[in-house]
């Protein structure tokens, strides 16, 4: 039976494809398909390098390192586009990896783990701290929108200034909740936290009988910038051929950035929150999945409006309305549902449910420019 690292091992075959495909100027569609495949299991690897180092270097400098290379690969996509101008396919994706997080990862692991276990438990005060972060972070983004949709004649520039503010906002605010987690209510995320490592020891020992001792840290710091600069690669090969790709296949450039550009980049931590959800392990895989939401809207994104706003590439918050309304959808479903501390394969059902129409919205929406 085909396990995930398996899966992943053979996956890694599409990165040697994909160069091929490029200097090859094989079909664009190629390129696309086989740079985003590469991509899954270089995610994948990229966690394994973090959580290994983290290992090492002690539980506050890792949970630090986990936080801030937690959404790397979304991250390093997400500029590579930015630097190509690509600025709605940026803030599409930022907005379809916040509602594939707290949709279509935890539904997933609600409705997997509700079939094997009748009710699920978690930590609801963490849950609820994590609410309140991304309601300011759906707050965020919403206001530079509304300025611009409530003034008459504000220029880019006065827009470009508001979301940099915004963002060292949102940047302050992420810091405050990483101190938070990590120092003085840690004790709220110690279940979570146990899991995550007896997790972790677990994978360890199926792959390998000999990994006794403390990991080799600069093998691992070693094979975190080779996956790094690998899924940096593929990323460049990726936005390159996104705008021929997707005209050929039909899509248009939201849907591309809304659904399928965020698959690519968390399948490997959308895998790990379900089977640790299907391990009866629900403080694990709602942390993996509301966390990541939450830092790719306190922390991914200011990122990218700041370095939008050094590179002169006008990155700002202001979304379009209707991925502002998803992104609202999402959070307000996602906190209903969390916020009692226990879950069910129906409530699973729902949140799955809520993402497919959000899907077929997008796929019908009639947006298709903003690619160049």
């Amino acid at each position: 039976m085909l396990n995930k690292n398996t899966i992943f091992l053979v996956l890694l075959l599409f990165i040697p494809v994909s160069i091929a495909a490029h200097f090859l100027e094989w079909d664009a569609t190629v390129v696309f398909i086989t740079a985003g495949l590469g991509i899954v299991p270089l995610a994948a690897y990229m966690g394994v390098a973090t959580e290994e180092i983290a290992v090492v270097v002690g539980p506050n400098l890792g949970g630090l390192l986990n936080a801030t290379f937690g959404n790397a690969t979304e991250l390093i996509l997400a500029f590579i586009a930015l630097k190509e101008g690509l600025i709605s396919i940026v803030k599409a994706t930022i907005t379809g990896s916040i509602i594939s997080n707290l949709l279509l990862v935890m539904g997933f692991s609600m409705l997997l783990g509700g079939l094997r276990y009748k009710e699920q438990k978690f930590q609801p005060t963490a849950a609820r701290m994590n609410a309140s972060s991304m309601n300011l972070a759906v707050i965020a983004i919403l206001l530079p929108t509304a300025v611009e949709y409530t003034s008459t004649g504000i220029g880019e520039a006065t827009l470009q200034h508001l979301s940099v503010a915004v963002a060292a906002v949102l940047t302050i605010v992420y810091g405050l909740t990483l101190l938070f987690s990590m120092k003085t209510h840690a004790y709220l995320y110690d279940v979570g936290l146990a899991e995550w490592e007896g997790n972790l020891e677990a994978d360890i020992n199926s792959t390998s009988t000999e990994l006794k001792e403390k990991p080799n840290l600069w093998f691992w710091i070693v094979v975190l910038l080779v996956v790094t600069l690998a899924v940096a690669v593929e990323s460049e090969l990726l936005v390159d051929s996104l705008e021929e790709a997707t005209s050929s296949l039909g899509l248009t450039a939201l849907f591309t950035g809304v659904i399928l550009l965020p698959i690519i980049g968390n399948a490997a931590e959308h895998a790990t929150a379900v089977t640790v959800a299907m391990k009866n392990k629900m403080d694990l895989s709602v942390s993996v999945a509301v966390g990541s939401s939450m830092q790719i809207a306190l922390f991914v994104a200011p990122v990218l409006v700041i370095a939008g706003w050094l590179i002169g590439q006008p990155m700002d918050l202001d979304f379009n309305p209707f991925e502002l309304v998803a992104v609202a959808v999402a959070v307000l479903i996602a906190n209903s549902i969390s916020s009692d501390g226990q879950s069910n394969w129906l409530e699973g059902c729902l949140l799955l449910a809520t993402y497919a129409v959000l899907g077929l919205a997008f796929y019908f929406h009639p947006i298709v420019d903003g690619l160049g």
